[in-house]
């Protein structure tokens, strides 16, 4: 039996185990994706969105779906996973399941709490009908398996004129308890009118056993709220991870998502951005570091449907060994969406002689009066740039990670908790290898 036929056949058995409450609506919306998925199978590199990333070697296994075993940790073992200097707000799963020891939520004025506990509570039925799997693309598979088999993830619903006194950190953690293990996080993020709030997530393997984690995360940006969303991804060489985010913005509101792509043996992000009104801002930033056979793809779509809209796609990739990178970024400019200004870039250096990049970006316009551009390039380091430095005393090692450094800064520069940013900066040096001798 594969993957695909274990998963269809456990549905039922999920749903019995996982005390859902068969009649609500999201009982509804379950049975409709796991239908759809048993339709499309998992994507291959036949479907053009996937093909330049290849999951065979991660379908393979026989994934554990039900965790057999609740491992508790201790802070003190993962205290470096977290944003520990400054204050937040945590939610925090072991092998899928709820951490309270290690969480901190709320309900004081908005709720960030459990997204199983706003399902089965009547006082959350209005948001979840109006905002539960209201944005997914239901042409994914990946995306209906996660609909289909999410029980547990972050419910964050934050009323109008609120701005959060501190960020939101979503950490899940794999202890290895199981050999080979299938989880399927589900959060969703409602931010009401004039609101703003900064979320970090990540996702992290404390052993080096199989983990593949289906991810599907829905943000809601209301009329002016300001969402600014992290992405960590620095797991190690059996940890695959499949993160689809979606991101329904409002007018005048601004949605930031930036992702830092660091380890992993698989990582597909996709992203997708959709304008439901004029004036609306939408920043996608990302820099990936990879070596080994380490593989990252970045697919991204920006649908501008509103006149005097923008968005902003920086996109940085560091490819060692054998790596290999893909950015598929897409924006689509509808009829009506008149003075739009749509800006696209992805740069790319490939230090190994194996490693790869695939490229695609791709703007589709149906408006006359925009301003749209897209770029790609690919190269090396500069060699007479890494000469100068040395020649001025720096070692060859610490001159190839500064200028690797200067080449990924313009992302890194746009992260706006400094803790962050400093803890990002550390990662990289970390990655390239050297310790760069500067903080933030």
């Amino acid at each position: 039996m594969d993957l695909q036929e274990k998963l269809v056949s456990s549905f039922m058995v999920f749903e019995n185990q996982g005390k859902l409450d068969l009649d609500s609506s999201v009982h509804d919306i379950r049975t409709k994706a796991i239908t759809a998925f048993e339709k499309q199978g998992f994507p291959t590199k036949r479907d053009e969105e996937w093909k330049y990333t290849s999951l065979k070697s991660v379908l393979k296994h026989d994934y554990s779906v039900f965790p057999k075993v609740e491992t508790a940790i201790e802070f003190k073992d993962v205290k470096k996973y977290f944003l520990h200097e400054i204050e937040s707000y945590k939610v925090v799963f072991i092998d899928g399941v709820y951490s309270s020891f290690l969480s901190s939520t709320t309900h004081d004025g908005y709720d960030i709490c459990l997204l199983s506990a706003a399902i089965k509570n009547p006082k959350y039925k209005m948001v979840i009908d109006n905002y539960f799997n209201k944005i997914v693309d239901k042409n994914s598979s990946v995306s209906n398996l996660n609909t289909a088999f999410s029980t547990e993830g972050t419910y964050i619903n934050i009323p109008k004129n609120t701005v959060l006194p501190k960020p939101i950190q979503i950490v899940n953690f794999y202890t290895g308890s199981e050999k080979e293990i299938l989880l399927q996080p589900r959060n969703l993020v409602v931010v009401g009118e004039n609101s703003q709030c900064q979320i970090i997530e990540r996702h992290q393997s404390l052993s080096d056993n199989v983990v593949l984690t289906n991810a599907v995360t829905e943000i809601f940006v209301n009329i002016r709220a300001n969402v600014d969303f992290y992405k960590i991804q620095n797991d190690n060489e059996n940890a695959s991870l499949i993160d689809s985010t979606f991101v329904q913005q409002k007018e005048g509101s601004i949605a930031s998502v930036n992702t830092f792509s660091f380890g992993g043996k698989l990582t597909r992000n996709n992203l997708e951005f959709y304008h439901e009104g004029e004036r609306i801002e939408s920043h996608l930033n990302g820099i990936s570091i990879l070596d080994k056979k380490q593989h990252v793809d970045n697919h991204t779509l920006v649908k501008h449907q509103y006149p005097n809209c923008e968005s902003f796609e920086l996109y940085k990739g560091i490819y060692d060994d054998a790596s290999i990178g893909v950015f598929n970024g897409k924006v689509i400019v509808d009829q009506e969406a008149q003075k739009t200004n749509a800006f696209q870039q992805n740069n790319t250096i490939l230090i190994g002689d194996k490693a790869t990049i695939n490229a695609k970006p791709q703007l589709e316009i149906f408006a006359d009066d925009v301003k749209c551009s897209h770029g790609c390039t690919i190269g090396q380091l500069d060699e007479s740039a890494l000469f100068y430095m040395q020649s001025r005393g720096i070692p060859a090692k610490e001159a190839k990670a500064l200028l690797l450094y200067a080449f990924g800064n313009e992302v890194v520069e746009k992260i706006k908790i400094p803790e962050l940013k400093s803890r990002i900066t550390k990662l990289i040096a970390n990655k390239l290898g050297v310790k760069l001798g500067f903080e933030f």
